[in-house]
């Protein structure tokens, strides 16, 4: 139940956030933009680490396989495409396509067992939840 609350939420904060950042972008540019998305967390999760566990940030050099230390780099890419997607498509349409994109290309990870997760067996199930996400995006456009 928890794990459902967290998602939620998550989304929610995901669509606010994605507005906030467009608005930034129109009085300013998409990298100052995103430039100050990126450093605002760097400070509240400074913070956040500061006040919680404290572990060590030496631990970051013993992360194996070294790619997956390039979530920050692409964390400054989803800000990017968030603020452009939201800006041209909206809000709403914006975030389905965000959300079924996330569906099928997590999908595909479980699926080859990408970036280390676990691989799961095709279930056909699944194949058609993703095929009604897409067909919920034409049925939103139109």
């Amino acid at each position: 139940m928890w794990g459902i609350l967290t998602a939620l939420v998550s989304g929610a904060l995901m669509s606010i956030q994605g507005v906030f950042n467009t608005g930034v972008t129109k009085q300013t540019s998409v990298w100052v933009s995103a430039g100050w998305v990126q450093l605002t967390a760097f400070f509240v999760c400074a913070a956040a680490w500061a006040f919680t566990g404290r572990e060590s940030i030496s631990a970051l050099a013993a992360v194996s396989p070294r790619y997956l230390l390039a979530g920050g780099v692409l964390g400054a890419f989803i800000t990017y495409t968030v603020i452009k997607s939201v800006g041209s498509l909206g809000p709403a349409k914006s975030a389905l396509l965000i959300v079924v994109s996330q569906i099928i290309i997590a999908y595909l990870i479980e699926l080859f067992g990408l970036f280390g997760t676990e691989k799961v067996p095709f279930e056909w199930k699944k194949a058609i939840g993703a095929a009604v996400a897409v067909a919920g995006i034409i049925i939103f456009r139109y």
